[in-house]
């Protein structure tokens, strides 16, 4: 059935929100695959807080023309069957995990992205984007290298310690 003109509106509407609230939108074609494998992707997704909807894609084009900062955007790509995976909190998540997704279900491939300031990121960028390893990793991994200088330190002091204490003690008796 199609939808009306105050349904096609408010989709419109609700793209444009997503796309506003999105560091990073991923654009991936899903032709073959099963709904319910498109169902598996949405669960999996909104474990990292990314979105995934299949929307119409001239509704995308008029929610892209609605918005200022996006509305520069080249719409030849978003041709065909779509699906689109918003992210407000990471630019990293919706690629890794459509990309996840794509290694069990190789249906599944990027088109393209949108990022938060406008600009369109290749299939390729998108593609190298997915391999980074997610948020949380990352900021492991700086923590940790901030961390070990302080480490050494505490570990060459502790190392001496009992040096000096039994120093201290013969000096003291």
């Amino acid at each position: 059935m199609p939808l009306t003109r105050e349904k096609k509106q408010a989709v419109v509407a609700e793209v444009k929100q997503l796309l506003e609230e999105s560091k990073m939108t991923v654009i991936a074609t899903y032709k073959g695959t099963a709904v319910k494998d498109m169902q598996t992707l949405r669960r999996q997704a909104k474990d990292n807080g990314t979105t995934v909807k299949v929307i119409k894609n001239r509704l995308v084009i008029q929610a892209l023309k609605n918005l200022d900062k996006l509305k520069n955007i080249d719409s030849a790509p978003l041709e065909g069957m779509l699906a689109y995976a918003f992210n407000p909190e990471d630019e990293v998540a919706p690629a890794q995990s459509l990309a996840n997704f794509a290694k069990l279900k190789p249906t599944l491939s990027f088109v393209g992205a949108i990022t938060s300031d406008g600009k369109w990121l290749s299939a390729e960028g998108v593609g190298s984007l997915a391999e980074l390893p997610s948020k949380p990793v990352m900021i492991a991994s700086v923590v940790s290298i901030l961390g070990s200088p302080i480490r050494k330190v505490v570990n060459a002091a502790g190392s001496q310690l009992p040096g000096i204490v039994a120093g201290l003690q013969a000096k003291v008796n």
